[in-house]
């Protein structure tokens, strides 16, 4: 594994290197992590907002000893015209060993890997609605703390399936990993018209019954254009999960969010906050698993 680009570019082998190397660093000592990546130099990159991704890649990187440089992107020499091409060989020069990237565009990091020296690692942290690999990795990981394997799980994810990076990184590892029965619902504008790896149910209904595991997601306001954004006065009756939703599930499904999380739009509170839920341990996973990731690429 040179880069991380595309989820779909690791093997089964290569997802469970590196749940592998997670559950490694997680029983490691905060001495002993914090040697694996001293001296190494590593760039966030980030034109789009976050916290969750952000704060972790960050975090992640410093517990393992690395250097780390947030780049303001209001405040660089983007805003004055430079390229990106000429901001990431600029910060290459500096002998940045690694980037980490998100931006609205889709396959970025296929351009920005072009230009790169033959050494330093590149890792996507979304790109568009395309891919966003590390939260498929901590996703399919969290759902493994609390079920022998994934495949003969039912998972549902529910919500804007058509805009998500999420959800395109989390059906692409767990088809890697042998799934062949992940569902998928929402408004019909914000679903794709097929899949190949999913099937698309058209009720809330159908889609919860004995399902094992359940991710919400968002609406991605900041990729829809408004004719297409549903009536988020009636979204939660009609696509949000509650107690009377939920309990159309398995007694044993755990219930997942990426993240920002919208109340009472999305998801109850009553669930978010209950032991269903999953979430904050997802959140805990994202500093492992980028931890893992970072020491396999740069280690």
């Amino acid at each position: 594994m040179k880069h991380l680009i595309d989820i779909k570019d690791l093997s089964a082998d290569e997802i469970f290197n590196v749940f592998s190397q997670t559950l490694e660093i997680k029983n490691n000592s905060k001495k002993k992590n914090s040697k694996i990546l001293r001296g190494k130099t590593i760039a966030n990159l980030f034109f789009e907002n976050s916290t969750r991704t952000l704060v972790s890649f960050e975090l992640a990187a410093k517990r393992l000893g690395a250097h780390v440089v947030n780049v303001n992107i209001g405040k660089s020499s983007t805003t004055k015209g430079e390229t990106l091409r000429d901001t990431i060989q600029t910060l290459e020069a500096m002998q940045v060993d690694a980037f980490v990237v998100r931006h609205t565009e889709n396959q970025i990091c296929e351009k920005i890997k072009s230009w790169l020296k033959s050494k330093t690692v590149l890792i996507n942290a979304g790109d568009g609605n395309n891919q966003h690999p590390t939260q498929g990795l901590l996703d399919v990981f969290t759902i493994l703390q609390h079920k022998k394997n994934t495949e003969e799980l039912k998972i549902t994810i529910i919500g804007d399936i058509k805009n998500s990076r999420v959800a395109n990184s989390l059906i692409d590892c767990l088809h890697i990993l042998g799934n062949k029965n992940i569902h998928l619902f929402g408004p019909e504008k914000l679903l794709p018209v097929s899949h190949d790896k999913a099937h698309i149910d058209t009720s809330m209904h159908a889609a919860i019954e004995n399902t094992d595991v359940i991710i919400m997601l968002r609406i991605q306001k900041e990729r829809i254009q408004d004719n297409n954004i549903p009536d988020l006065d009636n979204y939660h009756s009609n696509f949000g999960l509650n107690r009377t939703s939920l309990s159309h599930a398995k007694p044993s499904c755990i219930v997942m969010h990426p993240g920002p999380i919208n109340r009472e739009l999305e998801i109850s509170s009553e669930i978010a906050d209950s032991t269903p839920s999953v979430i904050l341990e997802q959140v805990q996973n994202g500093v492992l698993i980028r931890q893992a990731v970072l020491k396999l690429l740069l280690g």
